[in-house]
């Protein structure tokens, strides 16, 4: 297989807030990891919200769009993804506090786009080399960039998984996009269950020796769950041909 996505719940927790999607429309593919969370499983709410948004708005509006207009589509459409987040806490009392992070990928053979808010991870393989596209709002990301950690300490400081940015938690939402070279051999998104498990080095080794998504998807999975599976784990991976087609 080209494409794959699937969220496990883990080990450890009881049930999985994260939803995935891979979809694809005339020779244009939109991936997607959303990792919830809140109590009474609003979490899952607000990941199922932002998914089950992204792909209707796709299917509807995305119409061989150039790469100044699919720019502002994400920008659009996750500003309407974090509204119909806040709608839903308003109606719905019980989940005051729900979130999701949200990264998505567009790929068409004249463009990869990259949208990213929170620690959802998106990253890229180019000549057998994984290189991470997408920032991720932490705040000890925040104090890495400010100099006041190293990237060591920030792998075991406390608030490791505090996040500075989430659809749901900042309103306006201020969605990260990045442009991304054509020529990548894979895509790949996953939600921190991941890479707080597998180091880069051990996705790479997964990506290079094997050539089926869904393969990768489920040893990645494993893998993550071999090392524990503290936090639910959510992968979708693209493979792109040698033109760079979808």
């Amino acid at each position: 297989m080209k494409a794959f996505c699937l969220t496990d719940t883990g080990l450890i927790r009881s049930h999985n807030e994260d939803s995935v999607l891979y979809i694809t429309k005339d020779q244009v593919s939109l991936l997607a990891v959303a990792d919830g969370m809140g109590g009474h499983c609003a979490g899952e709410v607000a990941s199922s919200i932002a998914i089950s948004y992204l792909e209707k708005h796709f299917q509807e509006t995305f119409d061989h769009l150039d790469k100044v207009t699919a720019v502002n589509w994400i920008r659009d459409t996750v500003s309407e993804i974090n509204t119909l987040i806040f709608q839903h806490e308003k109606k719905h009392p019980e989940s005051k506090g729900m979130g999701t992070t949200l990264v998505l990928a567009l790929a068409t053979k004249d463009y990869i786009l990259f949208g990213n808010i929170g620690d959802s991870s998106g990253l890229v393989m180019k000549d057998r080399q994984l290189h991470k596209v997408t920032y991720d709002h932490t705040m000890v990301n925040l104090l890495v960039s400010a100099g006041e950690l190293t990237k060591e300490e920030a792998k075991t400081h406390p608030k490791k998984n505090v996040l500075m940015k989430a659809l749901g938690a900042n309103d306006p939402v201020d969605v990260d996009i990045f442009d991304c070279d054509t020529s990548v051999d894979i895509i790949l998104l996953c939600s921190d269950g991941l890479t707080n498990m597998l180091t880069k080095d051990e996705i790479s080794e997964v990506l290079i020796k094997e050539n089926d998504a869904e393969f990768m998807v489920r040893t990645l999975i494993n893998m993550a769950n071999d090392k524990g599976g503290s936090d639910n784990i959510s992968v979708s991976i693209l493979i792109r041909d040698k033109e760079g087609e979808n």
